[in-house]
């Protein structure tokens, strides 16, 4: 625990806000050659990680997959009801809550640098992701788990750049407003 404490409902107001740019950021779409879209929805997972961090992170993301659940619109392309949690996206889904801990525990108090917050983004926002999406996808698709890990891998550019832009925001965040960054008491290199 932190020398500053903050109220429960400063910190429920901080996950509703992530939560909300979490969905917000699933209606960015670039689409790309072959049909296959880049959505930032990612970007707010990597961003709620980082900012938020392991305990925090978590109900951020767990908010807006009640809402996905309950039927509101809320996942990229408008999706949302509990069909999603047994098609093929249903592991990246849940990898979300495992990313943003690891993104969180990775970045810890520690001194936010570029590397460091990069390094978690990949690490939670992209490794752990696709720990648990690829697996289930191949799975729910009855693809061969290698064949759904290199179809995956067009997936991968876009990740990497909204990995390097959540460690730019991060890291601009800390410089410019500290006090976001008070449940780890995380200090700028």
């Amino acid at each position: 625990m932190t020398s500053t404490s903050r109220p429960w409902g400063a910190d429920a107001a901080r996950i509703a806000v992530f939560a909300a740019l979490i969905i917000a950021l699933g209606l960015v779409i670039f689409p790309l050659p072959g049909g296959v879209p880049i959505t930032g929805q990612t970007l707010g997972v990597m961003l709620a990680g980082l900012i938020l961090g392991p305990r925090l992170a978590p109900l951020s993301v767990l908010a807006v997959l009640a809402l996905a659940a309950i039927g509101l619109p809320v996942l990229a392309g408008g999706r949302g009801g509990l069909g999603v949690f047994v098609g093929p996206s249903a592991g990246y889904l849940l990898g979300w809550i495992a990313g943003v801990v690891v993104i969180g525990l990775v970045l810890g108090s520690r001194r936010v640098t570029w590397w460091r917050a990069g390094l978690a983004a990949v690490l939670g926002g992209i490794g752990v992701v696709y720990l648990f999406g690829i697996p289930v996808q191949a799975l729910v698709t009855g693809v061969p788990l290698g064949a759904t890990a290199l179809s995956s891998l067009v997936f991968l550019p876009g990740d990497l750049i909204k990995a390097a832009a959540a460690t730019v925001l991060c890291v601009a965040l800390q410089r410019a407003y500290p006090r976001a960054f008070l449940r780890t008491g995380a200090r700028v290199a």
